[in-house]
């Protein structure tokens, strides 16, 4: 259980909006985000829920980019 993106909202480029949800109270938040390996495998994992203060644990499995890394948009 962690927190995660439960549905990208909007994208241009690589910047997006999403609801994300902690799996461990199920409170949910509008946020931004950047679709790069970084955002995903290092800034997700380290969000804290505002309900519960919780973050994702070690084992997170980072979620796939839309575009490779590296890919000019």
């Amino acid at each position: 259980d962690e927190m995660k993106i439960k549905e990208i909202i909007s994208q241009n480029r690589r910047d997006f909006r999403a609801i994300y949800i902690c799996e461990y109270c199920q409170f949910e938040f509008e946020g931004s985000g950047y679709d790069d390996n970084h955002f995903h495998e290092n800034v997700i994992p380290l969000k804290i829920c505002k309900r519960c203060n919780q973050k994702a644990p070690e084992n997170y499995r980072a979620l796939k980019t839309k575009y490779p890394e590296g890919f000019q948009i």
